[in-house]
């Protein structure tokens, strides 16, 4: 269990971020951000981040596990955006704020009043200002909406991933929003970075497009090399061999073969040494062609090991194998417990952030925040007078907890 401490500290302690954005991107930047020490402002639409109903599973406060993932740690308000009294509130925010992170269609901050070229970048010349977009805010598909699965599809990830036998397949993570979250991330850091520098903070921009595309690797490159479009190779690799799955006795396990040196002695531990001789398999790019015969070969053997011994055998010799883990197993590996990466707090569960800083080590923050839970604390640091916060709640631009 991740140890609980009333003092977070970590390397990002000070930065005080306004936190925009919904779904998925968006919210796993910023909860690295504050996993970090950052002191993060969830500032959610009356109707709340999508997220919260995207279910089931829902915990025991009846928010959907997929919120809980994604928003520990951070302190919740809720403001309509549209009103003038919600843009008060939000201006209040970022007259200290280091870093403002927005997933919203883009020219919807600029309908707002709120464009950072034409008023942010004056108002607080200090501010990162982070927008997450599907495509970006020009070009032809500029301003449309980016959803994970999509981006997939139109970028290719999808035309590379599974069996030829069933067709191109979406990766069963979003990826493409993962990634694109720590994009944002990069960028943001970067900039604080360069704020020490200049003084002035600047706009930093995370995309879908970009980072599907940027995805494409090694694919694009053999393509560009070749001028022959990759093909569906199910989890086979395009560029080495043998490194696949293959079917154990009890299982099935991925044997990652990278090198000659592995692939003799993974021959020479499943007792066929024959396989390393034969010269159709003695370099790898001779087993990339012939990757149909070597798995005829490999296979039968394979299908009498026990998976487990198999793959611990094949590692301690410096063979790269694992088992084909599910969810529930791959979180239950000694391992994972020994690298602490389940997150605990009481009846909230998530998994940390993968980054490890030993001089300035993360502390995750609480659980996430139920809708507009420190609406009020918020409101009384930004100055507001109780009759002021009452009608802030009343008109529905600084809507109430539930």
């Amino acid at each position: 269990m991740w140890p609980a401490t009333p003092d977070r500290g970590g390397a990002l302690h000070g930065v005080k971020v306004v936190d925009l954005t919904r779904v998925l991107a968006g919210p796993l930047c910023t909860q690295i951000l504050s996993d970090h020490g950052a002191d993060v402002i969830k500032v959610e639409p009356p109707a709340g981040d999508d997220t919260r109903r995207l279910g089931p599973p829902f915990d025991s406060r009846g928010e959907a596990a997929y919120f809980g993932a994604l928003n520990r740690g951070k302190r919740g308000l809720s403001l309509d955006l549209g009103q003038p009294l919600g843009r008060e509130v939000l201006a209040r925010l970022l007259e200290d704020a280091d870093v403002l992170v927005e997933n919203f269609l883009p020219g919807t901050m600029e309908r707002w009043g709120l464009g950072y070229e034409e008023v942010l970048s004056r108002q607080y010349p200090r501010l990162v200002y982070c927008a997450v977009t599907g495509f970006g805010a020009d070009g032809p598909l500029g301003q449309l909406p980016g959803y994970d699965a999509v981006l997939q599809a139109m970028c290719g990830l999808m035309s590379v991933n599974g069996e030829a036998s069933q067709g191109p397949t979406r990766m069963g993570v979003p990826v493409v929003d993962h990634l694109t979250g720590y994009v944002a991330l990069s960028g943001i850091l970067m900039a604080l970075n360069g704020r020490h520098r200049t003084g002035r903070g600047q706009r930093v921009e995370a995309t879908l497009f970009d980072t599907a595309i940027s995805l494409l690797l090694p694919h694009a490159a053999n393509w560009m090399a070749s001028g022959t479009a990759p093909a569906l190779l199910g989890s086979a690799h395009p560029n080495i061999a043998p490194y696949d799955k293959f079917t154990a006795a009890d299982g099935q396990v991925f044997i990652g073969i990278v090198n000659d040196a592995q692939f003799r002695r993974f021959c020479s531990h499943i007792a066929r040494e024959d396989i390393a001789a034969d010269a159709r398999f003695a370099t790898n790019a001779q087993r990339v062609a012939h990757r149909a015969e070597l798995r005829a070969w490999i296979e039968p053997v394979l299908h009498k090991l026990p998976a487990a011994a198999l793959c611990e055998d094949l590692m301690r010799l410096g063979v790269p194998a694992g088992q084909v883990n599910t969810v529930p197993q791959a979180l239950g590996q000694a391992h994972a417990q020994h690298r602490q990466l389940v997150v605990e707090r009481g009846a909230y569960k998530g998994i940390r952030s993968p980054a490890l800083l030993h001089g300035t080590p993360a502390t995750p923050g609480d659980g996430p925040p139920l809708f507009a839970q420190h609406s009020a604390d918020i409101l009384r640091g930004l100055g507001f007078t109780e009759e002021e916060i009452k009608t802030l709640k009343s008109t529905g631009a600084a809507p109430p907890a539930n």
